[in-house]
């Protein structure tokens, strides 16, 4: 999640401790049933998209969110570094009891904060046992490495050697011990791109920089491809993401506005062009990595930029106006191999715009209730049928 075009980048989201949120469901029946891995086969629904959410943990529980929305999310997204901290397992861990209680799949995106360098065949071995351990405790998980690694903002962008080594060593591990799990490449959606002043920009001269020149030109530009050269292959990629925010129109970003219509599918589709720029030079990301390649496409990050000045109806506006771009009929249609789609479910300060922006839509009674009459019957719920009972505790976590 980054503000598009912005000149000066940093990281978003933070990890942050979810063990103030109940680790289990009260609701739960003590006749559980035994939990059965779900190969990561299993999660790709054959049609329709994976209703998900990016849940502030530390705000809010699952269940809480579940029963206010009145169902279940079929995904729920977490955050942590790798190698995995004490703190990362405590709380992945947590999030995994509150996912299993529903029947849900965990996306977990995984920042290796230490760089890329940090991602030893050690600790991709050591995360795989992890991941197998949450897997045969019913609960599949979609691995996002390293998430907008096309972006200069983290220790790990604008290094596409690196990143698909990493990748494809992280992706071995999961295959060889954790048939329950997946891994999800997941750029950062092009415009504004090469986003010129971030920390990690690539530097002229260097093979990282030659790598990511695909004219031959010698500047990078937008359009220089901007997601081929991190590609890591197909036979380690099973979803392809790409997280679409509507974050305002024009200049200056973080205005409370509508968002105008087609905003979303042109940008899905490389096509946008509007009030917010000319992104046409961008390549079609669902045509080439969904259609071409063959992959389920994940949006798994998007919201409506709101930040709160007490104009309930702006607020609904904006927040609907978007939504049902993103979950309307003629998405499904023309996007049939989109998959998943998860709501970013935070109010917080966000340093881009220097004001708190309320992204929720289960803040408010109104909104809520508005989104839930406009969820669409291709969006899909959580897996139906008795939560498995969580296995004992063992001395690895």
């Amino acid at each position: 999640m980054n503000l598009r075009k912005l000149m000066t980048v940093a990281a978003l989201v933070s990890v942050v401790p979810i063990t103030a949120c109940s680790a289990t469901d009260p609701s739960t029946p003590d006749d559980a049933a035994a939990c059965t891995v779900v190969s990561a086969a299993e999660v790709i629904p054959e049609s329709g998209a994976l209703l998900g959410v990016n849940l502030d943990w530390s705000a809010e529980s699952l269940q809480d969110y579940s029963a206010r929305l009145r169902l279940r999310p079929a995904v729920a997204v977490s955050f942590a570094d790798l190698p995995l901290s004490d703190d990362d397992l405590v709380n992945v861990a947590a999030a995994v009891d509150q996912v299993r209680s529903i029947n849900g799949t965990l996306l977990l995106t995984l920042e290796p904060s230490a760089g890329l360098a940090a991602v030893t065949a050690e600790a991709a071995d050591e995360l795989a046992g992890q991941l197998a351990r949450y897997n045969e405790s019913g609960v599949p998980v979609i691995v996002r490495f390293a998430h907008e690694m096309n972006g200069s903002w983290y220790a790990w962008g604008q290094q596409p050697t690196a990143y698909v080594a990493a990748f494809r060593d992280v992706a071995s591990a999961l295959r060889q011990a954790a048939p329950g799990s997946s891994m999800m490449w997941a750029p950062n959606y092009a415009g504004g791109y090469p986003f010129a002043g971030g920390e990690y920009q690539a530097t002229p001269g260097t093979a990282d920089f030659i790598a990511l020149d695909t004219n031959g030109d010698g500047v990078l530009t937008i359009a220089d491809d901007p997601y081929a050269p991190y590609y890591p292959g197909d036979d380690v990629v099973d979803w392809v993401g790409m997280s679409l925010y509507h974050w305002g129109s024009v200049h200056p970003w973080g205005e409370n506005e509508v968002p105008e219509s087609g905003k979303f599918a042109a940008q899905l589709a490389g096509e946008y062009n509007g009030l917010g720029g000319d992104d046409t030079a961008a390549p079609n990301f669902y045509q080439t990595y969904g259609v071409e390649h063959g992959k389920p496409v994940a949006i798994p990050e998007t919201a409506a930029l709101v930040i709160p000045n007490g104009d309930a109806a702006l607020e609904l506006s904006i927040k609907q106006a978007w939504w049902q771009q993103v979950f309307s009929d003629e998405i499904a249609t023309q996007f049939p191999q989109l998959h998943m789609i998860n709501w970013f479910e935070w109010n917080k300060f966000e340093s881009e715009v220097g004001a708190n922006v309320d992204w929720t839509i289960a803040g408010s009674d109104t909104v809520r209730e508005a989104f839930s009459s406009d969820i669409p019957s291709w969006a899909i719920t959580a897996r139906s049928g008795t939560p498995c009972a969580a296995p004992p505790a063992t001395d690895e976590g």
